[in-house]
């Protein structure tokens, strides 16, 4: 028998250990516990919860999300193509000039590539850290 910890079957969903959590508490999900008190979530249980809620649990079907910065930015009058490295990928986005301008993506922008399919859809990320370190010159 397969079981995951709380935060595994976060990972394998795409979301937060706390909204795991919050789906054991109001009995959506079962869990038990291990002999230390850690909650584990059954496999089975777990392949029915996203069999049966996955839709309506505020999972995105979109999962992969890369995190990265923006390397490039060409636009023309109406459209635009955005270069994000994120970590060794390199994803390119065309999108419209008015949602490059939108969300002020620039060279050097943090930003999260969400993919879905053939899809990609850039949104704006702010950095922990992102002026950490300069001097202000």
């Amino acid at each position: 028998m397969t079981v995951f910890r709380i935060s595994e079957a976060a990972e394998l969903l795409g979301v937060s250990a706390d909204t795991v959590r919050r789906w054991v508490d109001a009995g959506r999900l079962a869990a038990g516990r291990d002999e230390h008190g850690h909650r584990l979530v059954d496999g089975v249980d777990l392949a029915e919860f996203v069999r049966t809620e996955g839709a309506d649990s505020g999972m995105s079907s979109a999962r992969n999300r890369l995190r990265g910065i923006v390397t490039a930015v060409v636009k023309d009058t109406v459209m635009a193509q955005v270069d994000i490295q994120c970590g060794p990928f390199r994803v390119v986005s065309l999108m419209s000039r008015e949602a490059v301008d939108e969300l002020d993506l620039q060279v050097g922008s943090v930003a999260v590539a969400v993919i879905k399919s053939t899809t990609v859809v850039v949104e704006r990320s702010t950095p922990a850290v992102a002026n950490k370190g300069r001097s202000g010159s």
